[in-house]
C-alpha cells in the first residue's frame, strides 16, 4: 500500500524504469537480489522528495553512464513500496533511514552507502 497517489508517483517510477533500473516491489524480490553470491548490486531508495528529484535520480542516471558499473542496479520506492523498502533498509540497518539513499553491495554485504 502506498502513502501517495499513483498519479503522483508514476512519473518518478517511470524515470527509474527508463534508466534500466530493476524495481523491487516486494520483500522477496529484495532478498533474492541481495543474497550472497550476486556480485555487486546498487540499491537506490527512491523518494517523492525534492532531494530525489533534484539530485539523486539525476545522479543515478549519470552514474549509469560511467565506465565502472555494478553488476545489477535496483530500486525500492520509499513511501510507495513499503514492504520492499523496509526489507532493503534491513540490510543496512546500521545506517539511519534516509530518502533518497543508495547502498552498494558486494556479495550480500554493504561496501558503501550514500545518504541524503
Amino acid at each position: 500500500m502506498s502513502r501517495y497517489p499513483v498519479e503522483f508517483t508514476e512519473p518518478m517510477r517511470m524515470e527509474i524504469q527508463e534508466m534500466g533500473v530493476k524495481e523491487l516491489r516486494t520483500a522477496e524480490e529484495v532478498d533474492a537480489l541481495l543474497k550472497p553470491g550476486k556480485g555487486t548490486v546498487l540499491v537506490f531508495v527512491n523518494s517523492v522528495c525534492g532531494c530525489a528529484a533534484g539530485m539523486a535520480r539525476p545522479g543515478l542516471a549519470l552514474s549509469l553512464h560511467a565506465g565502472t558499473k555494478p553488476d545489477q542496479v535496483a530500486s525500492v520506492f520509499a513511501g510507495v513500496d513499503l514492504e520492499a523498502t523496509e526489507r532493503a533498509r534491513s540490510y543496512f540497518a546500521e545506517y539511519p533511514p534516509s530518502s533518497p539513499q543508495a547502498a552498494l553491495f558486494k556479495d550480500g554485504k554493504v561496501v558503501e552507502l550514500i545518504q541524503r
